[in-house]
Parts: C-alpha cells; structure tokens; sequence
C-alpha cells in the first residue's frame, strides 16, 4: 500500500492507495499553521491512521521544494516550512524513508499515472488558482532540474506583453509582470476590476450572463494563457498539457486556448493537447501516493 499526503495551508489530506491505484481509504486534518513540529506530528498521525497493521510507502507534497543545496524547503506558501529539514524530520517520526515534492509536480505525476496523460511520453501539469505553477513529467518521472524548479513557469514574465500590460503588476516574488500575476484567480480578478471577495468563478458567471466588462476580462486571460503556454511548448513539447485548480474548471479553456495558442507557437501544427483533470481536486494527494511507484 502506498500513502500520499497533500500539506496545504489550510489542511493536510491523505490518501491510502491499493494495487492498480485503487483508492482504500482517504482523511483530512486541519493544518497547524505556523507550528512547524505540530505539522510534523500531524502527518505522523495522519499516516499512522491511514495504513493500520501493513507498512506502507509514504510521499507528500509540499507548497514549496526541498533544495538540492541545502537540504532544507524553499520557497514555500507555508512559510513555517521554510529553512527547515521537512524530508529528514519526517523521516526521523515515520522510521521509514518518506519521498517529499512540490505538490505542483504531484499533481503532475498523477494526471501522467493514471489521469488524463496517461500513456504520453511528455505531460506538463498546470495549476492555475490562487497561484500560478506546474510540473514536468517525463516517461513517468519528475523533472525537478538541479535546481528543484523544474516547471516553475509562473514566475517568468508574461511573454509578448501588449503595451498597456508592461511592466505588470508586482509579484509576491518581488518581480513585476511573472505570469503569476496575470493568470491567477486573483488575477484575473484584479484585471476585471472587481471588489476583493469576488473569486475568478464570479468572473466566468458574469461573463455566461452576458455581462460585457467580465466577457472582456476572460477573452483577455485565454489569450493571456494561450501566450504563456505557447512559450511552455516551444521549450519542452509537451504531448499533453492538463490544467489544475480552481480556473481548470472552465470549460471554454479546453477550446479557446488552442485555437490561440498556434500563432505563438513555433511550428506548423501544434500536436499538443490540452486535457482538464481526471482527479480533480484529488490528484495532489495521489501523486503524492506515486512518489513511490508501484513496482517499489
């Protein structure tokens, strides 16, 4: 049996997977925010009640990276997680080895395991929500890079900016005009114009009923998404890209971004497809479960 963890900001699911990914038994915890030895122990007891009596393999994904310099987790939402030795720690509470990753590349490995790219060579996995990632996976593998970041592609800058979109808003990374900023739900938001406790869902249901300003925003977005994908195949091509979080659910994307993305990208024909998710919201947590692949 293989278990799969998905530390979230606001809570921890784990998932128990059988033969052939069959799903035994699935648990949600709140996250101890800011108590780092608190979230350590939570995932202990999380794993503890998931596996009963058979050992099994455990993988988590984390909102950050472990980095290959240091050891220790960067570059995470949770920032309590930051400069500390997640993987070791965890290792040290569970006795066993644990396989820690982004939970954007989970994501990714799950959708290329036994989601939507199933079978495809090369998968580049998107999330698009409150943020802005994705993972690479090739032949089944994660493609972290030395770096540990390895499908980052949200905080490059949006590719051919028109000129009223330079230099773009500033990034919570410090950079002004990431990708991020554009093509998040909050960005999509912010571009609208809209109050702050509008979601990028309140967006699309002003847009389906008619409403001019929302209509504008989304058409502006999907040709936003078409560009910064464009560039994604031109570096990697992919065989199947699949789109993750919360704006994956709209289903004009699936359409509309390939019928865009042609003219950025540097081919005659674009064989390259795009795939919302087989699991959903669940594919974080199994593809922490297939850090450990069934063969070992």
């Amino acid at each position: 049996m293989r278990i799969g963890i998905d530390l979230g900001g606001t809570k921890i699911e784990g998932i128990a997977l059988g033969p052939g990914g069959r799903e035994m038994g699935r648990k949600r915890v709140p996250t101890p925010k800011g108590d780092y030895d608190a979230t350590v122990a939570a995932v202990h007891d999380l794993v503890a009640a998931l596996e009963g009596e058979d050992r099994a393999s455990v993988g988590v994904g984390i909102p950050g990276a472990i980095s290959p310099a240091t050891g220790l987790v960067k570059n995470a939402n949770s920032t309590w997680l930051i400069g500390r030795p997640f993987d070791r720690d965890l290792t040290a509470a569970l006795k066993r080895p644990v396989r820690v990753a982004n939970d954007a590349n989970c994501f990714a490995l799950s959708e290329a395991s036994d989601g939507a790219a199933a079978g495809a060579e090369l998968v580049f996995g998107v999330i698009v929500g409150t943020g802005v990632g994705g993972g690479l996976i090739f032949r089944g593998r994660i493609v972290a890079g030395p770096n540990a970041i390895g499908g980052e592609w949200g905080h490059n800058p949006l590719p051919w900016p028109d000129d009223d979109e330079r230099p773009g808003p500033i990034c919570y990374c410090g950079k002004p005009g990431c990708i991020e900023t554009f093509l998040s739900g909050p960005g999509l938001v912010r571009d609208y114009g809209g109050a702050r406790n509008l979601g990028a869902e309140d967006v699309a249901a002003r847009a389906a009923s008619g409403e001019r300003a929302a209509r504008e925003a989304l058409a502006r977005h999907v040709e936003r998404l078409a560009k910064a994908l464009a560039t994604v195949i031109n570096i990697v091509d992919p065989n199947v890209i699949v789109l993750g979080g919360g704006l994956s659910n709209l289903e004009h994307l699936y359409d509309e971004v390939p019928r865009r993305w042609g003219k950025w990208i540097f081919s005659d024909a674009v064989a390259t497809r795009l795939v919302p998710p087989r699991h959903g919201d669940s594919s974080g947590v199994r593809g922490a479960a297939w850090l450990w692949p069934e063969s070992g």
